[in-house]
């Protein structure tokens, strides 16, 4: 991944090499992303965690989500807007989840508005890979950028990816917004420029 490509070119590639993962080192991975958030300091005194609910091949959250939720920590879970906007809601534990659009789950809970996130400790994002430098590639929707641009710049924000993942240089643009860090299943948690 030392070569620089388009983003489309690199999501194709990145997309691909999480579909060729085998279920059980998926599993696996997410076990060890869980468990490596928990153990953040910023997180485990964090009072509300904003946090999104994996689908596919991404890096699983579902026993972190549960994990927060049931230490007392207050999560708001994505609702995707008509527009690609986010909005948020409360997690109330598994049950409370519903099907939305694109094969996402979503809290079936009252909606708190796309400004929602800035009241959150720290913000766990989706990314395809990070950069060493915090830049974030996603799905190319711009829907956590915009959502990224509303947190202050002393919160926590952080992508949860697979090891291959985290890279030493990622293309950007100026509306991309950076993460803080980046977990992964081998290295844990690390802090970027």
């Amino acid at each position: 991944m030392q070569d620089i490509g388009s983003k489309r070119g690199l999501r194709t590639e990145l997309l691909a090499g999480r579909a060729a993962m085998a279920p059980r080192d998926r599993s696996a991975a997410g076990r060890a992303i869980r468990d490596a958030v928990l153990g953040v300091p910023e997180l485990e005194m964090a009072g509300t965690v904003a946090a999104y609910v994996s689908i596919g091949p991404e890096p699983d959250t579902r026993g972190l989500l549960f994990a927060l939720w049931k230490r007392g920590t207050y999560v708001l879970l994505p609702r995707l807007l008509p527009d690609g906007d986010l909005d948020w809601a409360s997690y109330e534990g598994p049950d409370s989840l519903v099907p939305g659009p694109h094969g996402l789950l979503e809290p079936a809970e009252p909606p708190r508005g796309p400004a929602a996130v800035a009241s959150a400790d720290a913000v766990l994002a989706p990314a395809l890979a990070v950069d060493r430098e915090g830049v974030r590639l996603g799905r190319g929707g711009g829907s956590y950028d915009r959502a990224l641009a509303r947190v202050g710049p002393a919160i926590l924000t952080v992508g949860l990816i697979y090891d291959h993942e985290l890279v030493d240089e990622l293309p950007a643009e100026p509306h991309d917004q950076r993460v803080r860090a980046a977990v992964t299943p081998s290295g844990g948690f690390v802090r970027l420029s």
